[in-house]
């Protein structure tokens, strides 16, 4: 038995969707969700639902009775960066409790220097959490997930085909852009193949992007020049203020440009691609898709 957590998120439910195009027959998969409800569609085809929570321990050494492998999808809890690293403790301890043979955890790349980073607090939550599964005694798969192509939209604003500009304060940083599907379809592999326990990976793509870059194939794709403005982070806030954005999307915003202008999610590897066993996805691809 396969055990998928945030099975309605679309992670989650990206890899329940490659499981079974890889072969693994719907009763033998289980999906981790908190509202029965919004699993019916997954219950419908013969997947089984088990209800649990985060935040309930016995909830969740229910749900886990009789599973052999768990991908644990990493919380995303809008809270305190705290709060995930609690939520992932008590998976872990549940994991342990119903004798899981096998956690597969999603975590996110980092990089030497990364401590002092934007996003220093994000990346010690699941630091936290990798070094609590090490210490369980578990047998674990780590998986190092790149940053989303899918936020590049959201980052570059609704409006940047009609203003012709990408405001995004990430100086000259690059990062290297992952579609989330092709992570889910990596973890998928994982679950299906042998090999990996104990084992760690970084999945992210072969070529890092910079926002310039970015506006670039945006211009191509849209017949339209777009033109890449990085303002001071304060200018950058004043201007988002000003158009009615909430403040925790502009300290979104800010913090995940000022990781891409230090350079931390600049983490090329070759191991996804292997994985897939064909090419990544790249960033004029998605936007190209996107914005066609």
């Amino acid at each position: 038995m396969i055990l998928v957590t945030g099975a309605t998120g679309h992670y989650g439910a990206k890899a329940i969707e490659h499981l079974l195009h890889k072969g693994v027959e719907a009763p033998y998969l289980a999906a981790l969700v908190r509202d029965a409800a919004k699993g019916q569609p997954l219950q419908d085809q013969g997947i089984e639902l088990r209800i649990g929570d985060y935040t309930d321990f016995e909830s969740l050494v229910r749900a886990f009775q009789g599973v052999e492998k768990l991908l644990l999808v990493s919380s995303n809890d809008r809270g305190a960066v705290a709060n995930r690293t609690a939520h992932h403790a008590t998976v872990v301890k549940a994991a342990q409790e119903a004798q899981v043979k096998h956690l597969v955890y999603t975590s996110f790349v980092t990089k030497q220097g990364a401590a002092d980073s934007a996003i220093a607090d994000f990346l010690a939550s699941h630091a936290q959490t990798e070094q609590l599964i090490k210490d369980s005694g578990l047998p674990y798969t780590i998986l190092q997930n790149g940053i989303y192509l899918e936020m590049i939209p959201i980052f570059a604003g609704e409006k940047v085909a009609e203003t012709g500009v990408l405001l995004f304060p990430a100086q000259a940083g690059k990062a290297s852009w992952v579609l989330r599907a092709e992570l889910a379809e990596a973890a998928a592999h994982v679950l299906t193949t042998p090999g990996h326990e104990n084992k760690s990976y970084v999945l992210a793509n072969t070529a890092a992007t910079s926002f310039e870059e970015i506006a670039q194939d945006l211009s191509a794709t849209l017949g339209k020049a777009i033109r890449y403005q990085s303002p001071p982070v304060e200018e950058f806030q004043a201007i988002l203020k000003q158009a009615g954005v909430p403040e925790v999307y502009i300290g979104l915003f800010v913090t995940w440009a000022s990781a891409v202008a230090e350079g931390v999610l600049e983490v090329e590897d070759s191991t996804l691609e292997s994985f897939l066993g064909r090419k990544l996805t790249t960033t004029a691809q998605f936007l190209a898709q996107v914005y066609n």
